[in-house]
């Protein structure tokens, strides 16, 4: 078979999916019948197939066939998602504290009085000024990163900068870094980006599955794990301590890094021992202040072993030379007047809050969440697709995460992952309600 014969099926199928004559949900041929009938090899259709899955166009579900997707629906990964206006956004994460503008002002009007203006005009030191690196490390401190110092903490522009930082310093292309089963979409496209190989791990209900992982250390050499041991995304747990000393035992013994994203760790009170505190010698920690303090600011801190912080320092350099002073002078204003605790103590409430909001109106759809976390993980009833769901929802101007966007193995659970920390607490209802109302219907059919 030519190329140009195998690329008219690819063609020809994509052209009846754009053009609407094989409609959102039709269940396509196997691959056997569709090599019979099209008088092609098994493997070329497949390789049809494989191809037209790789477009976004079909997907494929274990033991149910393969479907035709909604064109129309978000990219595959949230983080390259945009919201429309008028949409109730459940996708992404950025909850909202009331007195932050109100804060904002304060700070900003104490800069131009008294704070020095000129300075702030100049390029900084590349991992932060001093002073303020001696800030945040005195957060991290009383957060549980006892090791954290002037010399081992760099300042970065978000969290996302933060692990772009990590990746480009201390990896190359090629390079095999293991991950869980469901994670960040964030490291995901990182790792696309810079040609990284992830290896899926399986997880239990309370964390990775650590006897899986040492058999996938056995069989191939990672250079790291990442890992969300505090407040996961999307799953939401939190491993025990006594799980992540044979986490760190593991990556001591099988000589790989520990990079672990502590972005919703202030949510887990009481808090528990962070990995880079059991092994900081071979752990990056990062985390930003997006989900607890704003969005806008871009801040974010990367905690390094003192030996390897030159890496961190020569990406900051050729990404953005330093994060902008006037946002760092607001945020470690914040952390020393006493503000960032204030608000996170808030930003805990008002997540259990939302969390009582979800178990009301979820009482017969099971879900998995942390009791003071900002989102939901929602798998989906038996014959009930994701897809389908986060397509009718788009119709109602709901904008929503399928498991999709976090999925790293191969099997891609029928699941929805709802961040409930934007909308207002008569939004959120509405929106929830929104869901329970497609999925039951859905069952129903």
């Amino acid at each position: 078979m030519t190329q140009n014969r195998y690329k008219q099926y690819v063609d020809s199928i994509s052209a009846q999916i754009m053009n609407g004559e094989l409609k959102v949900g039709t269940r396509l041929p196997t691959h056997r019948q569709f090599a019979e009938k099209s008088g092609i090899s098994l493997v070329t259709a497949s390789r049809v197939y494989r191809e037209l899955i790789e477009k976004g166009l079909i997907i494929g579900e274990t033991g149910r066939g393969t479907f035709v997707r909604d064109i129309n629906l978000l990219p595959k990964l949230s983080i390259e998602q945009d919201v429309a206006k008028n949409t109730l956004d459940l996708n992404f994460s950025y909850p909202i504290a009331k007195e932050q503008t109100k804060l904002l002002r304060e700070s900003l009007r104490e800069i131009a009085v008294g704070g020095d203006l000129e300075g702030i005009l100049y390029y900084q030191q590349h991992t932060g000024r001093e002073h303020e690196r001696k800030t945040v490390a005195n957060y991290l401190k009383q957060r549980g990163l006892t090791h954290a110092s002037v010399d081992t903490v760099a300042l970065v522009s978000g969290g996302q900068h933060g692990l772009a930082t990590i990746i480009l310093g201390m990896f190359s292309p090629g390079d095999i870094i293991a991950v869980d089963a469901l994670t960040y979409p964030g490291f995901k496209a990182l790792a696309k980006m810079y040609h990284l190989e992830l290896i899926s791990v399986p997880m239990t209900e309370n964390g990775p599955n650590l006897q899986a992982l040492e058999k996938l250390c056995q069989q191939r050499k990672f250079r790291a794990y990442y890992a969300m041991p505090t407040l996961h995304n999307p799953l939401g747990w939190v491993m025990n301590l006594s799980d992540r000393k044979k986490l760190v035992a593991l990556a001591k013994q099988y000589q790989f890094f520990l990079i672990e994203d502590g972005s919703y760790a202030f949510l887990q009170r009481p808090a528990v021992v962070p990995l880079a505190t059991l092994a900081p010698e071979i752990t990056f920690y990062t985390t930003g202040f997006s989900k607890n303090i704003a969005t806008g600011l871009r801040v974010g801190a990367v905690l390094a072993p003192q030996q390897y912080i030159e890496n961190i320092e020569r990406i900051i350099r050729i990404t953005t030379w330093n994060t902008p002073a006037i946002t760092t002078s607001i945020l470690c204003d914040w952390i020393e007047k006493g503000e960032v605790d204030s608000i996170e103590r808030d930003k805990r409430r008002d997540a259990k809050i939302r969390q009582k909001i979800v178990q009301q109106i979820f009482v017969d759809i099971p879900y998995i969440a942390h009791p003071a976390s900002y989102f939901v993980w929602l798998p989906l009833p038996e014959g009930v697709r994701a897809d389908i769901v986060v397509s009718e929802l788009k119709k109602q101007h709901i904008a929503i995460s399928s498991a999709e966007s976090y999925s790293t193995s191969n099997k891609t659970p029928q699941a929805l992952r709802v961040a409930i920390s934007t909308l207002s607490h008569e939004e959120l209802t509405v929106a929830l309600q929104a869901i329970r109302h497609v999925i039951l219907y859905l069952i129903d059919l």
